[in-house]
């Protein structure tokens, strides 16, 4: 019988364009950092060059000391086409997980615009966890006074289940487990010198 490795979260690449999506993004990659003690890597890709130094600024700004007490940091940003980009970063840092938000684009939407989620998903080098717009942070359901008591304060980000985290025990777990497995797939298909 084989013994089990462990799977180890040690790089984390939040991407970021700087939507509400992003942000929530942002908190579970966040949060899943301070889980794993990884180091997190907020990421954005800007248009052009004349766009770089704004996007600098606002990454800066966006992601303050408060947040991030205890994590450590890095903030880049690139140029170019987003998804290739955040391929091209994941390969070069070596990235363990990506976290993105999506903007739930549908029909000709997403035909038109494209989706980086998707792209980013098919061609990743490591495990993609996708933060959708229907899932609530930190929203609380419009209820009568008498009932706000049974409010949750908080929901996990990755089920949208109520959770005193930002991402729930079952849902880090999973994470954790789907990593797992795909080291063990790539290691076997490095024994066996097969594509996975």
């Amino acid at each position: 019988m084989t013994a089990h490795r462990t799977f180890a979260v040690r790089e984390i690449l939040a991407a970021t364009d700087f939507s509400a999506q992003s942000s929530q993004a942002f908190e579970a990659a966040l949060s899943l950092a301070d889980h794993f003690g990884a180091r997190i890597h907020v990421f954005h890709v800007a248009a052009d060059a004349s766009e770089q130094e704004i996007a600098k600024a606002k990454l800066e700004e966006a992601v303050t000391a408060e947040q991030i007490e205890g994590v450590e940091v890095v903030r880049s940003v690139s140029v170019g086409q987003a998804a290739a980009e955040i391929m091209k970063y994941a390969q070069r840092e070596k990235i363990d997980l990506i976290v993105l938000g999506t903007h739930g684009r549908s029909g000709f939407a997403r035909v038109f615009k494209g989706s980086v989620a998707e792209a980013v998903v098919r061609t990743a080098p490591c495990q993609v966890l996708t933060i959708g717009p229907k899932v609530p942070a930190n929203e609380k359901a419009a209820v009568p006074v008498h009932a706000v008591a049974e409010i949750p304060e908080t929901h996990c980000l990755v089920c949208a289940r109520s959770s005193p985290k930002t991402i729930c025990d079952s849902c880090k777990a999973y994470i954790q487990g789907e990593a797992i497995e795909r080291k063990r797939r790539e290691e076997q298909a490095g024994h066996r010198g097969l594509p996975i």
